[in-house]
């Protein structure tokens, strides 16, 4: 199942004494990658991280995201959605 995860800062974070938990996300991310389940990272124009996950459940994308590290600290979430193929070729035109 493909997974879109969008990241939203979390308001009043002090980002200033985060570099040793970037360090730590970073590293873990990359692991993420490895395993196989994230297929894709981005910045936005808002500079907020974008996944594109590979995941066997919407579930276990919330759980790979929650353990990590900017996460469990509180200094950031992910809006989380499921991607489906689109359908709307046949449905809207119909077969030929």
């Amino acid at each position: 199942m493909k997974i879109l995860a969008i990241e939203k800062d979390l308001p009043g974070v002090d980002w200033s004494n985060a570099q040793y938990a970037l360090e730590q996300e970073t590293r873990q991310v990359y692991q993420i990658y490895l395993a196989g389940l994230l297929r894709e990272i981005y910045f936005n124009e808002s500079h907020n991280a974008v996944l594109v996950l590979e995941c066997e459940s919407k579930q276990q994308a919330l759980e790979i995201l929650g353990s990590l590290p900017l996460v469990r600290k509180k200094m950031i979430e992910f809006d989380v959605m499921e991607l489906r193929p689109y359908d709307g070729y046949l449905r809207i035109i119909g077969k030929d």
